[in-house]
């Protein structure tokens, strides 16, 4: 017979405490840590376990007897289902407050190396519409709110096709979104007309598990400069169906500045590597910081809060110190953007990037704004930099490092220590690999700086600069 799992607990009034990392909340019950998700510290909530282990337990939330003084009301409609800006409902300024704890403790007690005062972090301007980039997906089998199947007759058959974001760990299953406040409101009003004209014209919506359908993705970049891209993935390639479309969308917004589109009829949705088809428009839009334009393809990285990523770079500027005589080594530099931004104050700056694409951004930049001191290279990092490439490019004085999240590889590190730079600018999304790092590099280099900025508000992610000099010097 089979063994029936045990009925996990509800546990009753319970007082969330703070906020833990990747931004869950957090409380004891019996000296047992409880980890849960969209509630505040002060809130008073009934917890259904989901998970229990000898040291912690995770659960949700079902019930709350009363809410913390500080919690907000969520702004969007869509709070607590699509699975992204869960701050929402604490106040900005205490959002960036427990963002400033989050780097103290990741540098503290994962990277274990000696710490000057960490500067506060700085918040960013804007809190809603602050991205410049969004992608969703088409699905034909939509996740369906509780509403929506209490108030459901049987009788009446479900509309099933939906455009949104991945409901959080469900693979096939697509939240229908209708408003989304992190971009422009240009995104919401393209998905919805996709989706109005899509039904209309009985396009099929894609279906995920079965690797069926037409309409697969799509994204939509805009700039400060207010351009608009649109990238419209199709699972299959109907020309009359697909420019049908297209035509229709050029009519009905004259803000496109880029139209493009990708047949994608692999497993994944990534389009590293497919290749992009220009429908109308320009290949690419054009960003302008401080003079400089910077151009955007659909495969390009660029930071997705360009306001905010102005006063990253300008921190990692002014910790590069440059005199207008160093060479700079800009490490995963993607299209360029920080090497070309700091090539007027340095001597000559090499970039390396993964992503070729990004790569032919990074070069054409440099052209297009009448920059001759960067030279750009692809490739795997720990491939590329090597201690024969630093001797046939030049010793850097200065490294500036930008890796994902995952942070560098230890052959990266360890070719970074042969170098030895005077100084190490390490920008990184991920406080936690980045101490480990730091720990690394502490055999040569102290910590001089530290200045956290915040990137992506409503969400835990933040963004930390470092800088780092050679010791002894």
């Amino acid at each position: 017979m089979a063994r029936k799992n045990k009925q996990l607990p509800i546990l009753q009034n319970i007082t969330i405490e703070d906020v833990a990392n990747e931004g869950k909340a957090l409380a004891h019950v019996d000296g047992i840590v409880v980890f849960t998700q969209y509630a505040v510290p002060g809130d008073v909530v009934d917890i259904q376990v989901t998970k229990k282990k000898s040291n912690y337990m995770e659960g949700r939330v079902v019930a709350f007897h009363s809410y913390a003084e500080k919690r907000c009301q969520p702004f969007c409609q869509h709070f607590g289902t699509c699975g992204g800006c869960k701050w929402q409902i604490l106040p900005y300024d205490e959002q960036i407050r427990y963002k400033q704890k989050q780097v103290e403790a990741a540098l503290t007690h994962v990277g274990k190396v000696q710490l000057p005062e960490i500067s506060p972090i700085l918040g960013s301007a804007k809190t809603i519409a602050y991205r410049n980039k969004l992608e969703f997906t088409f699905s034909n089998r939509r996740w369906l709110t509780p509403g929506e199947m209490d108030n459901n007759n049987n009788d009446t058959p479900l509309q099933m096709n939906g455009v949104g974001f991945h409901i959080p760990g469900m693979f096939d299953k697509v939240l229908d979104i209708d408003y989304c406040a992190l971009q422009d409101d240009i995104n919401n009003r393209l998905r919805n007309e996709i989706r109005r004209y899509a039904l209309e014209h009985h396009l099929e919506f894609f279906d995920l598990r079965a690797q069926t359908g037409f309409l697969r993705t799509m994204m939509v970049r805009t700039t400060s400069t207010h351009q608009l891209m649109l990238l419209v993935v199709f699972y299959q390639d109907l020309k009359k169906e697909r420019e049908a479309l297209l035509d229709h969308l050029l009519a009905t917004f004259p803000e496109i500045t880029s139209l493009q589109y990708v047949i994608n009829s692999k497993c994944n949705d990534t389009i590293t590597d497919q290749e992009v088809v220009l429908y109308y428009g320009t290949e690419a839009l054009l960003e302008e910081m401080e003079g400089l334009k910077f151009k955007i393809s659909p495969k390009s990285f660029y930071q997705t809060n360009s306001e905010q990523a102005y006063e990253l770079y300008k921190v990692a500027r002014k910790f590069a110190e440059l005199s207008g005589n160093e060479v700079v080594y800009d490490l995963y530099t993607g299209t360029g953007t920080i090497a070309n931004f700091v090539s007027r104050e340095a001597k000559k700056v090499v970039g390396i990037e993964y992503v070729p694409e990004a790569i032919e951004d990074a070069k054409i930049n440099s052209q297009f704004n009448g920059i001759n001191n960067t030279e750009f290279f692809a490739g795997d990092m720990k491939d590329i930099l090597t201690d024969k490439f630093i001797a046939k490019h030049g010793q850097p004085d200065v490294i500036i490092t930008d890796p994902p999240r995952a942070g560098m590889h230890t052959d990266v590190i360890n070719v970074i220590l042969n170098a030895r730079p005077h100084r190490i600018v390490y920008v990184s999304c991920n406080p936690v690999t980045q101490a480990r790092d730091l720990e690394l590099l502490d055999v040569a280099y102290r910590v001089d700086a530290v200045q956290p900025v915040d990137m992506f508000p409503h969400t835990h992610h933040v963004e930390n600069v470092v800088k780092l000099t050679l010791r002894n010097e």
